[in-house]
């Protein structure tokens, strides 16, 4: 079992280095712009246009027109996990993207840096000053070692915004249910939600799907999140010590979350869910609450036909939650001080407080002038849990294969195919193994 186990962790490993290209690079063979060429400047990237990011994209790509008006800018749009699954074939050889978005963390960034398809950036970031607005927990996965293993290292990746995951709740169905008050307490939470299935509602919309079925995911790490600690997370994240996935707070998180499965707290049927049927379940007020980061807020503020709020999981010790993905530099992209200046202007002010009041949550934005009081409070909010040192960050992020790995057994225990004692064991191999091969570099 122990040996079939391992072929799947290298099988991961290998698939990720070997996938090859299902989206349309058009227009990266030609990038001169300032370096020379035939003056096109290609960008690629995969935020949604309506999201704060997407539309502080856009300010940002007006801006850089404006500065280089000789440069023509191919600005192109991806999804998530096309980016994910074909990064290597994209970065190779000469028809590159000058600038990338890219997902952090050692199963993703430190594989891409470790194996010299991204230019490191320490240089710019000196230059530039980046580090002056990129501070404390949001350069730990910006920064990759010889491994490709977060938290030390040269600079690769430059992320604008911070993440945090809450729950957003619907007033109207609180009401009905007679929850007149937030929880302030995992046991008030619970007492909330045993409320809500009692009045016929359903407290999360969830999701369960192997491919973009997030939010079992996030439900089951915050759970984890609420007994952890600073050392606990660092040493599964950054794999500085061995973890024992038996133990608190992983064994207790993971029997909650199965309590939270049998209660049906989640819904039930979640394993043909992705995250944004998931969303629209909540939008269309069918379920109470939709467990979710800072990327859903403004169409949810936009969209929502009743009144909304929010709050992170009750009396948790730490919460989920992270720096945004990461601006890259091809290493062999031919427009490289262009690639820099772009990533400055997505971090200029202007930028980043259009970002801000659109609840996007800049890093080097200024909550104080975000105009809407719930957003400047959402803004402050994360403030605090950075300010705290208490982001627990995404749990995929340390060895390869591990978010398809996870899903897999979110939609097993979402579909009652897996225990919480099977769980463990299974995650307790599948991290150990990648963690041997990632240390062995």
């Amino acid at each position: 079992m122990r040996s079939t186990k391992r072929n799947m962790m290298r099988t991961a490993i290998g698939a990720a280095a070997v996938a090859t290209v299902t989206i349309s690079l058009a227009g990266c063979a030609g990038s001169g712009g300032d370096a020379g060429g035939d003056d096109t400047f290609t960008i690629l990237q995969y935020e949604n246009p309506d999201s704060a990011q997407g539309q502080g994209w856009q300010l940002a790509l007006e801006i850089f027109k404006e500065k280089h008006p000789d440069v023509e800018v191919d600005f192109q749009t991806t999804s998530f996990d096309a980016m994910r699954q074909n990064a290597k074939i994209t970065l190779t050889g000469n028809d590159v993207p000058d600038v990338i978005e890219f997902n952090k963390g050692n199963a993703d960034g430190g594989q891409l840096a470790a194996q010299g398809l991204l230019a490191p950036l320490t240089d710019a970031v000196a230059e530039y000053g980046w580090d002056e607005k990129i501070t404390g927990g949001m350069q730990a996965f910006a920064q990759y070692d010889e491994q490709g293993l977060a938290g030390s290292g040269d600079w690769y990746g430059i992320p604008n915004i911070g993440e945090y995951v809450m729950f957003y709740y619907n007033k109207d169905l609180f009401a009905q249910a007679g929850i007149t008050e937030e929880p302030t307490d995992l046991a008030e939470f619970e007492a909330a939600m045993d409320k809500l299935l009692a009045a016929g509602i359903t407290p999360i919309s969830s999701s369960a799907a192997t491919s973009q079925g997030f939010n079992q995911m996030w439900v089951w790490y915050s759970l984890v999140s609420a007994g952890a600690d600073r050392e606990s997370i660092d040493d599964f994240m950054f794999l500085r010590e061995p973890v024992d996935f038996s133990a608190s707070p992983w064994g207790d998180g993971a029997e909650k979350f199965q309590e939270w499965i049998d209660k049906g707290y989640v819904g039930t049927e979640l394993g043909g869910l992705n995250f944004e049927q998931a969303t629209v379940n909540f939008l269309s007020g069918e379920k109470a609450m939709l467990i979710w980061n800072q990327g859903e807020f403004a169409r949810i503020r936009e969209q929502a036909p009743f009144e909304w709020g929010y709050f992170t999981l009750p009396g948790a010790n730490m919460q989920m939650g992270s720096s945004g993905h990461l601006w890259g530099v091809p290493a062999n992209a031919n427009n490289k001080e262009l690639a820099y200046d772009w990533i400055d202007i997505t971090l200029s002010e202007e930028v980043q407080n259009k970002i801000g009041q659109l609840g996007g949550l800049p890093l080097a934005g200024d909550a104080s002038t975000i105009e809407d009081d719930l957003t400047r409070e959402f803004t402050e909010r994360f403030n605090e849990l950075l300010d705290a040192d208490t982001l627990s960050f995404y749990p995929d992020y340390p060895v390869p294969g591990f978010l398809d790995f996870i899903q897999s057994g979110m939609q097993a225990m979402s579909n009652g195919n897996m225990t919480a004692d099977e769980w463990t064991s299974n995650l307790q191999e599948f991290y150990d193994e990648g963690r041997e091969i990632a240390l062995a570099g």
